[in-house]
């Protein structure tokens, strides 16, 4: 009998993966923390996940109808040692595992004591309450040039109108604040005593001069911030230094691994899905979603719809970000009361009638194209005849439609595209969505047909650095939903009631 003890997933059934005693070194674990959970997974040198060495642990996010969007940090600490604890404890890991690398969902903020301990709990992307603060800091900028500067427009999801909230609203936890840091940084402060931004993250505050790689001093004073209240910056191939030796007696296999700065998920969902460069749009479809290509240049000009996000000196992601995608679905499936028998995947796949309401999915405010904080959903045409589906109908036509008016300023910008992948938790649970997705876009798309690319991503961004010239292992995709000639006109008037209404009701 075997004493090679299991892995954490002994059952582990996922295609896209390959046996330990199959996997070429050097190993890298993967951490990410999403809307909903968070994960961690063995990935070899080429991005392979290795079978069975991978856990997750799911959260979510306290909300309120205020705008209320914040989670516990420590708690987020404590899931991602425990997924490390079961991932990496194995003596047959031993040598083999030479790096670890985590994301996070963007725009995160926590504000730290001079202890490094949470002063605050952590304000994600969809906490919309300094919408206040962003109106007072739009009358006060010019936002055109602001964005051409960060590569991000003021919003409530970035972190000046946030900081400057803070500020007003609770000047006494203002004070005590010794450091405002991502919620990767947090992560890494705690458990490894050290911490740099990597520059991905600090892009996604919407805080970093995109062309210096540096704080964008002039709109941290319109924060009321200096910059050594925020964290040191790292390119994201550059691993942490002044790790504390506790961390290679709690976690021995991992003693003489390199922990790389935290990076935002969009950059590895980007790059785990197989978009490496300007040929491949990826559209991520999750909690929340966006469109994006990543460039091997950094543009003069920043489409007013989109951002434009620095990820090293020679990189930057150009895309759009929609608030609600999944979150919208979830909505649906709790409010509406579909049919037994029936479910979201039918009908997105049903052929589309002229009768369904239009929908703004805007139930935590808009990120791309307009960039308006303050929206919420509109649902307009419902007659006493419309159902549950008619409803849900008009909803995913609403998220296509978005996805579209990003897909439109990302055409004009990066012309270069030659393929859409779809990947994310909601391109699995709903593949009709994707048909909806192409019809919309008059474009195949295909998705990538295994989950956690997210995760695969970040491992091969640490492997570019760990793993230099071994060529990344080919992901398999499933086959394209083209698009249907005969429906191009039904969407034209989708897309045509979705301006009108937005132009009527979302300022």
């Amino acid at each position: 009998m075997s004493t090679r003890p299991a892995p954490p997933r002994p059952q582990d059934g996922t295609s896209f993966s390959v046996e330990l005693a199959d996997a070429l070194d050097p190993l890298v674990l993967a951490l990410d923390v999403g809307s909903t959970a968070s994960r961690g997974g063995l990935h070899d040198a080429t991005g392979t996940p290795v079978r069975g060495y991978r856990h997750k642990i799911e959260h979510a996010f306290t909300t309120a109808g205020d705008g209320t969007s914040v989670l516990d940090p420590d708690r987020v600490v404590e899931e991602l040692a425990r997924i490390t604890d079961l991932v990496v404890a194995g003596p047959e890991l031993r040598g083999r595992v030479a790096g670890v690398a985590l994301d996070t969902f963007a725009s995160s903020l926590v504000g730290t004591g001079p202890d490094g301990a949470a002063l605050t709990p952590c304000y994600t992307y969809a906490d919309s309450r300094c919408a206040p603060q962003l109106a007072a800091l739009r009358a006060e900028l010019d936002e055109a040039e602001v964005q051409q500067r960060t590569g991000a427009r003021l919003h409530t999801s970035y972190l000046a109108p946030r900081l400057r909230w803070l500020r007003e609203e609770d000047p006494g936890t203002w004070g005590r604040v010794a450091r405002w840091v991502s919620l990767g940084e947090y992560v890494h402060l705690r458990l490894l005593g050290a911490a740099r931004a990597g520059t991905s993250t600090a892009a996604w505050t919407g805080l970093l001069d995109r062309r210096t790689g540096r704080w964008d001093e002039a709109l941290l004073a319109a924060c009321g911030l200096e910059p050594s209240a925020l964290g040191e910056l790292a390119d994201p191939q550059d691993p942490l230094l002044d790790v504390d030796p506790a961390v290679g007696r709690r976690w021995p296999n991992l003693a003489a691994a390199a922990w790389f700065p935290p990076v935002a998920d969009g950059l590895g969902a980007n790059l785990g899905s197989g978009g490496a460069d300007a040929a491949t749009t990826v559209v991520s479809l999750a909690t929340s979603g966006a469109a994006r290509v990543l460039l091997h240049e950094i543009p003069e000009e920043v489409p007013a719809g989109l951002w434009c996000y620095r990820v090293d000196a020679r990189r930057c992601l150009l895309g759009g970000a929609l608030n609600d995608v999944g979150r919208a679905l979830s909505w649906v499936q709790r409010t509406l009361a579909l049919p037994e028998g029936t479910d979201l995947d039918g009908i997105a796949r049903a052929e589309p009638s002229p009768g369904t309401p239009a929908v703004l999915p805007f139930l935590t405010g808009e990120r791309s194209t307009g960039w308006a904080g303050g929206a919420r959903a509109v649902l307009a045409g419902v007659t006493a005849d419309h159902d549950g589906p008619a409803l849900a109908r008009g909803v995913l036509e609403g998220i296509g439609v978005s996805y579209g008016r990003v897909a439109d300023e990302l055409a004009r910008a990066a012309p270069g595209a030659e393929r859409v992948v779809a990947s994310g938790r909601v391109a699995q649970e709903v593949p009709g969505l994707l048909q909806v997705l192409a019809d919309v876009l008059g474009a195949p798309v295909a998705r990538a047909d295994f989950k956690r690319a997210t995760l695969r991503g970040t491992a091969l961004l640490a492997l570019e650095t760990l793993a230099a010239g071994v060529v990344p292992a080919e992901p398999p995709y499933g086959p394209e939903h083209r698009p249907v000639p005969a429906r191009a006109e039904h969407y034209r008037g989708v897309r045509d009631r979705f301006e009108e209404l937005y132009a009527a009701l979302v300022r």
